[in-house]
């Protein structure tokens, strides 16, 4: 009678603990379909300081999260402006319904140089960082991509007269300094524009500065020979204190003798 009562006891527990086995079962399961649902994201940063793509990111992560709307993020990029305040040149936002996945990807301009900039009547001025562009960003671009080891050689200096920082200027200069290779882009130390419109340039070679004088046109041609003599002189280790390209027909080479 002992023995069949505790098989009696058995019987009856046994039931309870299943149904508790399978509540627990079922428990984890309904928490990971609740982990499914949730949306993912990720960021592509470009050459981007990621310290201003990544608070970017978090304010488009809950603009989406209120409506699971593109078109809301979008529409707050636009009205806000947040592409200018956060540096960005291009971007794109693609969400996965499926896989409920969110991807962020940004793109930010390449900076040239640095410029002085002159307000109206020219008694105060404040700098800013021409980038690949055509754009003036604010030199606290250069802070982060330095900070994020994103930059890592001086930026040149982009020198005009009091009021000349006319679109036109800003995308020759543009097109001129972008289109340099980096390794030459590198070796500037000084851009400048007179009241004439005549271009200077001071390159520093092996530490030694050189003059190059453009002239008021075909920067770009001239650019080419430069480019080229700079070359020749660098590998017979001589270094010109001036270079005269203002007839691009003729060219004239002067040196130091110090150098």
């Amino acid at each position: 009678m002992i023995k069949s009562s505790s098989k009696l006891r058995f019987l009856l527990i046994t039931p309870v603990l299943l149904l508790c086995v399978f509540m627990v079962e079922e428990g984890v399961t309904s928490l990971g379909i609740e982990k499914r649902l949730e949306v993912k994201y990720r960021t592509s940063f470009g050459r981007c300081p990621s310290r201003a793509a990544g608070t970017l990111t978090l304010q488009l992560i809950k603009s989406f999260e209120k409506n699971k709307s593109l078109r809301d993020v979008k529409t707050k990029i636009v009205k806000d402006k947040l592409d200018e305040k956060h540096f960005i040149s291009s971007y794109k936002v693609k969400y996965d319904p499926l896989k409920k996945y969110l991807h962020f990807t940004y793109e930010c301009p390449e900076p040239l140089m640095k410029v002085q900039i002159y307000k109206e009547g020219g008694l105060e001025s404040y700098e800013a960082i021409l980038v690949d562009n055509g754009k003036l960003f604010d030199p606290t671009y250069e802070v982060l991509l330095r900070t994020e080891d994103k930059l890592n050689y001086d930026l040149p200096f982009l020198a005009l007269p009091v009021g000349d920082m006319d679109e036109k200027i800003q995308k020759d200069i543009t097109t001129l300094v972008s289109g340099m290779p980096i390794s030459f882009r590198k070796k500037l130390a000084e851009v400048i524009i007179n009241d004439d419109k005549e271009l200077t340039i001071i390159l520093s070679l092996n530490n030694h500065p050189s003059s190059v004088f453009m002239g008021p046109d075909e920067w770009a041609l001239k650019m080419t020979k430069l480019a080229k003599i700079v070359n020749y002189m660098e590998l017979k280790k001589k270094i010109p204190a001036i270079i005269n390209l203002t007839n691009s027909k003729k060219v004239v080479v002067k040196f130091n003798d110090k150098f």
